[in-house]
């Protein structure tokens, strides 16, 4: 029914780089969607010599590299801005040389109102951000959920470029803001070039400030939501497949599980229940 490509964030089998690839190849997966921001991973660790292996580990197993994680931080800090902007550009290197042309990534709470002097300080460093993406014919991309959609369209569709785009995680919307993954879809349409599928429930609606204040192991043990293997949340996957195929999306669905006692597990469950979507 659709031609989605299957992917999986390699972190989230909780095993080596060279296990998870060896599962990922197991499983039939299409691509890998790498995190470079800690280990032995990261730009400053990865020399040349090593970046080719990598990308040959991946090939060799049949698979490509859908998308780099380059989460960093918030850009909401003028001061620490320059030193970021900087780092992500050595990330978007990195995923040039890995042969993928997307780099997800937070920025941070994007303000409803553009006049809050936090939009302004975002808006300039994506701006870089989105300037050095051009350059290479590759995208940032910043991943849905700490804002509505429409929230997010109005702040990109002032930088003029979709060097800075969108990684839509339909399960961040669910949890988070509430939003609909579906007609969130239609909204970013311009700027969608990767996606994550997870699933998950809101339990109760807290600021999405608070929720992305947090620090990762605190916010994925939330009591305001829960992230659930796929097909066990609220995310309405049929249409929301649907919608990535009315807008002719053609991009990775890239698993993500990020909790649970069997993340390896659920993540072949995962793909089992995309297989059966897409058909």
């Amino acid at each position: 029914m659709y031609s989605f490509p299957i992917g999986v964030l390699l972190e989230s089998f909780q095993m080596d780089t060279i296990k998870a690839l060896d599962k990922a190849k197991e499983l039939g997966l299409a691509g890998v969607q790498i995190r470079v921001t800690d280990g032995d991973l990261t730009p400053e660790n990865m020399t040349a010599e090593k970046r080719r292996e990598l990308l040959k580990a991946v090939k060799d197993r049949g698979l490509i590299v859908s998308a780099l994680c380059g989460d960093i931080g918030r850009f909401d800090d003028p001061d620490k801005n320059p030193g970021m902007v900087e780092r992500s550009k050595r990330i978007l290197d990195m995923a040039k040389d890995l042969e993928t042309d997307v780099v997800t990534t937070h920025i941070g709470v994007v303000p409803e109102d553009k006049s809050h002097p936090r939009y302004g300080v975002m808006q300039e460093a994506c701006s870089q951000l989105a300037g050095y993406a051009d350059e290479l014919h590759a995208h940032f991309a910043i991943e849905t959920g700490p804002e509505t959609a429409a929230t997010l369209k109005g702040f990109l569709d002032g930088l003029h470029s979709t060097g800075v785009a969108v990684n839509l995680d339909p399960a961040n919307f669910v949890m988070v803001t509430g939003d609909d993954p579906v007609q969130a879809v239609h909204t970013l349409k311009d700027y969608i070039v990767h996606t994550h599928a997870k699933d998950g429930r809101r339990l109760r609606y807290v600021e999405p400030e608070i929720v992305y204040g947090l620090k990762e192991k605190d916010m994925l043990g939330s009591s305001s939501f829960v992230e659930l293997p796929l097909g066990e949340g609220d995310v309405d996957f049929a249409n929301y497949l649907k919608a990535l195929e009315d807008i002719g999306y053609k991009g990775f669905l890239t698993i993500e599980r990020e909790v649970g006692d069997d993340p390896a597990g659920d993540i072949v469950t995962a793909v089992k229940f995309l297989q059966g979507l897409i058909g």
